[in-house]
């Protein structure tokens, strides 16, 4: 599973809202639900957040292994 848990802790660390990536950057606030709750986005998506914190991928998001059943 991919987790995005990093990628508030970098908005914290960056001073960035939530709201200011919408009205500032023009993220969708669908896109910003998807983050809150592990859902698929797409690498364009991801693209344009490290291009907007300045980053790389692995400080906004990690793969965690599921566990197997």
């Amino acid at each position: 599973m991919i987790k995005y848990e990093r990628f508030f802790a970098m908005l914290q660390k960056k001073g960035i809202s939530q709201n200011k990536l919408m009205r500032d950057y023009g993220v969708d606030n669908a896109q910003l639900h998807r983050l809150r709750h592990n859902m698929v986005i797409k690498t364009v998506t991801i693209d344009n957040l490290c291009r907007i914190l300045n980053c790389n991928v692995e400080d906004i998001m990690e793969y965690v292994p599921d566990n197997p059943e």
